[in-house]
């Protein structure tokens, strides 16, 4: 049967594996028509994206450290005001690196939920069709 295949839901109700569920393409596309997806690698991004979130937190303030000295002994250079202004650019990205990692994180969480809500959705649709008996048995 072209574009049916079998599917297993890791982290689902028994793996997902008592059902079979419609697959975009044919079956023997992508390895054989299977579809395997679970929440793990999604988790474990998302944990990524919050300890970036962490170990940037305290970038500003070491950048701060980093040129106190800097200026103090450099007197009216015009090398001063350029680093000042990369400074304050790297700032600026690091804050926003901060807020991305901070929002993937979230999102990444939000896309096992939709993929689990999902996969019950179709679970409880083929939960109702009945297959049909093997040896012509009315």
């Amino acid at each position: 049967m072209s574009g049916v295949g079998r599917v297993t839901v890791v982290g689902q109700p028994n793996d997902g594996r008592d059902w079979v569920g419609a697959l975009a393409g044919s079956a023997g596309a992508a390895g054989g028509g299977d579809l395997r997806h679970s929440r793990g690698p999604w988790l474990r991004a998302a944990g990524g994206a919050d300890q970036l979130v962490t170990l940037l937190g305290p970038v500003k303030s070491e950048l701060e450290v980093a040129h106190r000295g800097v200026t103090a002994g450099a007197g009216a250079l015009s090398a001063l005001a350029e680093l000042g202004a990369v400074r304050a650019s790297w700032e600026r990205r690091i804050e926003d690196a901060r807020k991305e990692c901070g929002s993937l994180g979230g999102k990444m969480r939000a896309v096992v939920q939709g993929q689990t809500q999902a996969n019950e959705a179709v679970k409880n649709g083929f939960d109702g069709v009945k297959a049909p008996s093997v040896g012509g048995a009315r």
